[in-house]
């Protein structure tokens, strides 16, 4: 039995099962009872709690993704500790990995599939990226398929902040060595073109249904991806357009010159090819020249060298068996030496020599059993012709296998059509296409109709993205709503009616909830005055305010004890307000010559009485003169402005602030005098003043 499982945290979140385990963390199902909702939370696993660095991998992770607000990216709902427990709260998706959904299909995707899943990718990569976001393992056990035929970016663990990319890990490259760019392989900087190859080689593995690099161990794929160009992916399936293509093979230039320079560079290109299937944009491939071969691939894993030095190495003394060890799924799936091998040793260079020779006389075998041995053992692989299925419903094609033949059918998301409501209306590939046994699969999409379409989901994205898709893209008129949320940001949306996955009609009313944030609660002030200063304070923390303590002399408070306040008892503040406070030093030392009038503020509100006094008049008080300076940037027009310090009205005016930004006046006192702003008759500030020489 799972240690979790119907444990609460922060008596918030119930889980209830596991679904799922990485390197460092594992995920499981929950519930919120705040909110009444299931939700994923990762918790990092407790072997690597007392771990440094992966406490800050997973918390690089939380950050990470608390940045990002996008519909192809996974929402983060929360983070937090409860009982030594780091966890993150996240959006439950409802689908496989495109992993897994590659592997049901057991063929390469359908072009215009791949196509759909690397826009969204794309999409989720600008985002990040704009918010200087470094994925750095993009991969299809990262990505989630759901069953809209959408996706979702995710697991966001070994992502880092574009500032700081050029500072950290130069010692080690992490990420799956399959999808690693080759400045990963080396340790060397990263920035977003990183994830741009990444996704190039998910592209290619969708259009082909291989990685464009195998290998026995790390270093031989990870050399691959540095010195190596794939084989072009028509080459292995000739469905492929030239124009996807060529925007695979741009995405995975090894040299970074050559290579997409941003995932909206990327986009465009797709774009153009989506309007276009004859638009090919320019590619140049050519193979990484580089004096430093040296690289390091997955934490810990290997140090190799293919340059073989020119003097003749020493034997080496023979060395104990190293014990392995195994690690989970996320980190690699490989085994690997406790410590790694030395750097620059002859013997582990030659090896390395050798092994890439071997590389290289299997890929030449490998080339040609693929492009000639099969076709001359082969050559009149079987074809069959797709179907028309354009027309039935899904449960007559599952009444009469016959028309399906062996075709196995994918359902695609729910189109407004023509057809009547229910029957196929487009498959992909098309009738009367000639497919070769393999590419068994058929996608379609069912009509809803002409009057009615599929209610998308958009729960947790952008009002505004949500606004372009329901009111510009599908033609329903919205109405908007909006409350308090703890967990969604401002502007997002919170919940939606109907639900997802509802039949809506062209010109339906459909409505979504706008998060306007949490909710800032107000509390009233009490009377501190007379109060010792630390009940005070610990009155003013119960509230949810702040406390700025000032101390001065006072003949009428007895020391330690408030003696103004500058809020008012029965005013509501917003909590997080700041209250000052003047605490009482008990009455003002003897002087060595005349006594000095009491300084102590005046509790009363200011009177208006004219001038100053003399500061002649009485020559035992210390005066100084100070300016006051009034803001009036946030104003418009001609406002009225009132200084008073003390008791007394310097300034009263009015002043035209498309003239002036501030006014500045001088005022002369002794002691410590309070100073009040008034604006249009209206107190915006108040504050003590030492008028001190």
């Amino acid at each position: 039995m799972d240690q979790y499982i119907g444990k609460m945290l922060d008596n918030r979140y119930e889980i209830l099962e596991c679904i799922g385990t990485g390197g460092m963390a594992v995920v499981y199902k929950a519930r919120c009872h705040r909110l009444n909702r299931l939700v994923a939370i990762k918790i990092l696993k407790p072997e690597l709690a007392s771990d440094a660095d992966f406490r800050r991998r997973f918390h690089d992770e939380s950050q990470a993704v608390a940045m990002l607000s996008n519909a192809n990216i996974v929402s983060v709902y929360d983070v937090s500790r409860s009982d030594g427990l780091d966890y993150i709260v996240m959006e439950l998706v409802d689908g496989l990995t495109l992993k897994q959904y590659m592997q049901r299909r057991g063929t390469p995707l359908n072009w215009r599939e791949a196509q759909h899943f690397i826009t969204q990718i794309m999409r989720a990569l600008s985002h990040a990226h704009s918010r200087g976001i470094i994925h750095r393992d993009i991969k299809p056990h990262n990505i989630m398929v759901l069953r809209d035929g959408s996706v979702k970016v995710t697991d966001f663990g070994i992502a880092q902040l574009a500032s700081a990319a050029q500072n950290t890990m130069t010692q080690e490259a992490i990420g799956s060595v399959h999808y690693i760019s080759p400045e990963q392989a080396k340790g060397s900087h990263v920035d977003c073109r990183t994830d741009i190859y990444s996704a190039g080689v998910v592209l290619y593995e969708m259009l082909t249904g291989r990685l464009p690099f195998e290998g026995d161990t790390p270093v031989a794929v990870a050399i691959q991806h540095i010195k190596s160009i794939p084989v072009p992916p028509c080459d292995l399936n000739r469905d492929i357009p030239k124009g996807l293509e060529a925007i695979t093979m741009k995405a995975m230039a090894p040299e970074l010159s050559q290579r997409y320079a941003s995932a909206d560079e990327m986009l465009e290109d797709l774009k153009e090819f989506r309007k276009n299937p004859d638009y090919e944009p320019d590619v140049r491939m050519e193979p990484v020249e580089t004096d430093e071969p040296t690289m390091v691939v997955p934490t810990k894993v290997i140090t190799a060298s293919v340059r073989v030095p020119v003097e003749h190495p020493k034997a080496a003394p023979a060395r104990p068996e190293r014990r392995r060890r195994e690690v989970a799924e996320d980190d690699y799936g490989y085994d690997y030496d406790d410590e790694p091998p030395r750097r620059g040793g002859g013997v582990a260079a030659a090896v390395v020599g050798i092994a890439l020779v071997l590389v290289l006389i299997g890929g030449i075998f490998y080339f040609l059993w693929n492009f000639i041995g099969r076709e001359l053992l082969n050559p009149q692989a079987q074809e069959f012709e797709v179907p028309d299925l354009r027309g039935y419903t899904l449960e007559q094609l599952e009444q009469n296998k016959t028309v399906v033949g062996g075709f196995e059918i994918v359902e695609g998301p729910v189109k407004k059509s023509e057809y009547p409501e229910g029957q196929i209306c487009e498959q992909d590939p098309a009738p009367k296409t000639k497919v070769k046994e393999g590419g068994m699969t058929i996608t379609v999409n069912v009509s809803g109709g002409e009057d009615k379409m599929y209610m998308p989901g958009v729960e947790t994205w952008d009002s505004r993205q949500a606004l372009k898709i329901l009111q510009d893209e599908m033609g329903l008129k919205v109405k908007q709503e909006e409350e308090f949320s703890e967990t969604i940001t401002k502007g997002f949306v919170v919940a939606q009616n109907p639900q997802k996955d509802t039949w809506v009609k062209e010109g339906e009313e459909v409505t979504i909830v706008i998060s306007k944030g949490p909710e800032i609660k107000q509390v009233t002030v009490t009377r501190f005055i007379n109060m010792p200063i630390e009940e005070a304070k610990a009155q003013v923390e119960q509230l949810g305010l702040k406390a700025a303590v000032t101390e001065h002399y006072s003949d009428e408070y007895d020391e330690g004890r408030v003696s103004w306040q500058n809020i008012e008892q029965g005013t509501q503040v917003d909590k997080g307000t700041t209250i000052d406070l003047w605490v009482s030093l008990g009455p003002e030392p003897e002087p060595s010559a005349e006594p000095s009038p009491s300084d102590e503020p005046s509790s009363e509100p200011p009177v208006e009485s004219g001038q100053l006094p003399d500061p002649t008049e009485n020559v035992a008080a210390p005066t100084s003169t100070k300016p006051i300076t009034v803001d009036l940037t946030a104003y418009e027009g001609t406002v009225d402005v009132r200084i008073v310090v003390g008791d007394v009205t310097i300034f009263n005016n009015g002043v035209d602030t498309d003239m002036t930004a501030s006014i500045t006046r001088q005022a002369t006192a002794s002691g410590t005098q309070m100073v009040y702003i008034y604006i249009n008759g209206s107190l915006v500030s108040s504050y003590p003043l030492p008028f001190t020489t």
